[in-house]
């Protein structure tokens, strides 16, 4: 099974690399609301329970691959 674990600065914190792609946007004319600029994480299990490939990520997103006093993050299921 595969799942995406999708990770985000918080909402409170400055995020530069965002704050810079939209300057750079509007810049070219593109005008924009807001920008976040964050990861996208692909897994794959060898399960056949979505739920159980999900725990795992969530186990694995929390042991690796956000750092919770600045980032958020969600899991998603993925089509194989």
């Amino acid at each position: 099974m595969k799942v995406g674990v999708r990770v985000l600065p918080r909402k409170e914190v400055l995020d530069s690399q965002g704050r810079a792609v939209a300057k750079t946007l509007e810049h070219h004319g593109i005008t924009l609301n807001s920008c976040r600029v964050g990861r996208f994480v692909e897994l794959e299990f060898d399960t056949n329970s979505m739920e159980e490939a999900q725990k795992k990520a969530k186990e694995v997103a929390e042991f690796v691959l956000y750092n919770p006093l600045v980032e958020t993050y969600e899991i998603e299921a993925l089509k194989e």
